[in-house]
């Protein structure tokens, strides 16, 4: 058995909404920042129905001042390694 990373992404919708929050940021800013013409991206991000693509997340994490790996979070699923 070989452990696989994998995105849990309500989880990470949550973490998403905690670091906004933490930085005083609300939806409207972010998405001003990224030159959205509608929230809802950002609110399937915070949902967890969605992600961000990487190059939104490489700017979410410079705008929210931690790195990538801080607001992705990870689960290991074990899968069978074939032979």
């Amino acid at each position: 058995m070989v452990a696989i990373p994998t995105i849990d992404m309500v989880k990470t919708g949550q973490r998403i909404t905690e670091l906004r929050v933490q930085a005083g940021l609300s939806v409207r800013e972010l998405q001003e920042i990224f030159g959205f013409s509608t929230p809802q991206a950002l609110y399937k991000w915070q949902h967890g129905t969605a992600l961000p693509t990487i190059d939104n997340l490489v700017v979410l994490a410079a705008i929210l001042g931690v790195k990538v790996d801080d607001i992705l979070v990870m689960t290991d699923s074990a899968m069978k390694a074939s032979a």
